[in-house]
């Protein structure tokens, strides 16, 4: 991915868009510092729809046999 200054952007904007339209990121920085990301439209889509850690969870393929038996000893005590 490329790095490319902010006044640089503005004045090749369409340039830019275009790379990211054929899948070319490119960083924009302001004063050394990275301060946003150019991606395709299609790219951010990709990105946005990704499951949460959750949604992972229940769309395993496990059933109640997959898991192990509850323990239902009582906690033991300790002295601290």
């Amino acid at each position: 991915m490329r790095e490319i200054q902010l006044r640089d952007a503005k004045a090749s904007l369409s340039a830019v868009v275009d790379e990211a339209v054929r899948g070319e990121a490119a960083i924009i920085t302001r004063h050394g510092k990275r301060e946003a990301v150019i991606l395709s439209f299609k790219e951010w889509e990709r990105l946005s729809q990704v499951p949460t850690f959750g949604r992972l969870l229940m769309a395993a393929p496990i059933g109640p046999k997959d898991l192990p038996a509850r323990n239902r000893k009582p906690v033991r005590r300790t002295d601290f």
